[in-house]
């Protein structure tokens, strides 16, 4: 007996001057259709949205869910009632929070050491290395800069900035590394490893926190070492509650002795790059079409 045509949402959100295009969605849109489902991309804020029409709501590129996170997780709470969502609704509200880098440390994942100031906290910032602030709920490198110890008074301005519109910050010391081998995304798909990729720098020297950045420059396909699938296999299996993964991207940075530790671990909505790796394409359509039945 033939199996009906499995009904699947890729979950995106509406066009805007600061969202990024998904160029992904069309090819695997095309491909799902080849391979028999009906497949359409629908926003998640649709208020017309029937998610309950769908065998599976895949979320892709719903790239502005970090300025609305308290709406878009009681989102994916009402449709992971409603229909089978991709990620879970627990591992979306885990996963909003860059605060998990703290779970995964004491799961003994190697993550780049982080602190945290929430507003209303002493303001404390490095005074002897180079280091990072950027927001706890972000994406696409928003409200984040690279600092030397002699900036301390911009980055307190960006600090009160942040905190006046609601973010908590992270502040991390500036991975060196990344100058010299990038920074490698793991993108992982139906339980096991998809593709990888690598990227050069995204924060430049003197790039105000304002400003809107290339998000992957210098993007090119990476084969990883041994030991980069195996800090990404074990950040994996720190994920609280062992969930059902369909999808993962494990953002890999070098520390000061050379070795892959996580920047951070895209379980909502990552760019899965299949422009850069359109064998891939078939692999993702086949993994939602089985995950859909």
């Amino acid at each position: 007996m033939a199996h009906p045509a499995a009904r699947v949402a890729l979950v995106t959100c509406r066009p805007g001057p600061d969202v990024a295009v998904d160029h992904d969605l069309p090819s695997l849109l095309r491909e799902l259709r080849a391979a028999g489902a009906e497949a359409e991309a629908v926003r998640w804020d649709d208020t017309d949205a029937d998610w309950a029409a769908y065998d599976l709501a895949v979320i892709r590129s719903t790239w502005d869910y970090s300025w609305r996170a308290a709406e878009f997780t009681a989102w994916a709470e009402r449709c992971g009632t409603a229909t089978r969502l991709a990620n879970p609704a627990d591992v979306v509200r885990w996963n909003a929070d860059k605060r998990y880098l703290g779970d995964l440390a004491a799961s003994g994942v190697p993550v780049v050491p982080t602190r945290y100031i929430a507003p209303g906290d002493p303001v404390d910032l490095p005074r002897d290395h180079e280091y990072v602030v950027k927001p706890t709920a972000g994406a696409g490198a928003r409200f984040a800069a690279r600092y030397l110890p002699g900036e301390h008074a911009t980055a307190v301005r960006q600090l009160a900035r942040m905190h006046a519109e609601g973010f908590t910050a992270m502040v991390q010391p500036y991975a060196k590394g990344i100058d010299a081998t990038g920074e490698r995304a793991l993108q992982f798909f139906g339980g096991r490893l998809l593709h990888a990729s690598r990227k050069g720098a995204v924060l430049e020297p003197g790039t105000p926190y304002d400003r809107r950045k290339v998000a992957h420059p210098r993007l090119e396909p990476w084969t990883p070492a041994p030991a980069e699938l195996a800090v990404a296999e074990s950040a994996l299996a720190a994920v609280p509650g062992t969930p059902e993964l369909l999808y993962a991207r494990v953002d890999l940075v070098d520390d000061a002795d050379g070795r892959p530790c996580v920047m951070e671990l895209e379980l909502i909505e990552p760019n899965l790059f299949l422009a850069l790796h359109p064998e891939s394409v078939p692999a993702v359509a086949s993994a939602i079409i089985t995950a859909a039945r």
